[in-house]
């Protein structure tokens, strides 16, 4: 288990909570490190918990059956996901790998399902988080056949920067170009020459390990 400060710092869902809604749901995770290119589970697994990224870097993707990879999102630390499996009790749709030495919080179905059942407030977060991954990979059809490469980049760090996923005030993220390259599905090269065209384009500012937001705005929409 985690201490309740704990809980608060990786988890901004708990600060709705109440007193007993938080003892509960800190008594039900635990913390697991992976290292950079580990597998968390693989298409077809079942992960029997509710699952955070309290530090790190992940990326959600699949593989079509001509044997293409397609990657369906990325997820810095903060982000919550892995509800829609427990709830519809399937194995997981996708491939979930750690894209550099990665920490997660897992939360027992067991906790999970008395939260469901039991706090108005953590339902509230569930139906803006499913409202917000359905805006989500809708988008991700439409960019994925019709937007270039630089379109994809700059739509990709966008998403790690959603208000609704990501309740922090941070626009600096560290972040490597193959990293960039693995969230958008574009090379390494070409994730480089994107980002110099977003920075060029004053959306971006490209620093030594990372960048930092400089138009999220515009990110969000850039290639429309």
């Amino acid at each position: 288990m985690i201490s309740a400060d704990h809980l608060r710092r990786i988890a901004f869902w708990s600060h709705d909570l109440g007193p007993d809604e938080i003892e509960r749901a800190r008594r039900g995770i635990v913390e697991k490190q992976y290292a950079r290119g580990d597998y968390v589970c693989h298409r077809g697994d079942r992960l029997e918990s509710w699952t955070g990224v309290s530090d790190g870097l992940m990326k959600i993707s699949t593989t079509s059956r001509s044997g293409k990879s397609v990657t369906l999102a990325g997820m810095r630390t903060g982000v919550w996901f892995g509800e829609g499996s427990l709830l519809k009790d399937e194995a997981r749709q996708y491939d979930l790998v750690a894209l550099r030495d990665t920490r997660l919080a897992l939360m027992n179905k067991a906790t999970f399902f008395w939260l469901f059942e039991h706090s108005a407030a953590f339902n509230r977060f569930l139906v803006r988080q499913f409202n917000e991954r359905l805006g989500q990979f809708i988008a991700l059809v439409e960019y994925d056949r019709s937007l270039d490469a630089t379109a994809r980049v700059a739509r990709s760090i966008a998403w790690l920067f959603n208000p609704v996923l990501y309740r922090d005030d941070e626009r600096h993220l560290a972040i490597s170009h193959e990293e960039i390259g693995l969230l958008s599905g574009v090379s390494r090269p070409v994730a480089g020459q994107s980002l110099k065209r977003l920075e060029s384009e004053g959306l971006i500012r490209l620093e030594h390990g990372g960048l930092t937001i400089a138009d999220l705005d515009r990110l969000r929409v850039y290639g429309d």
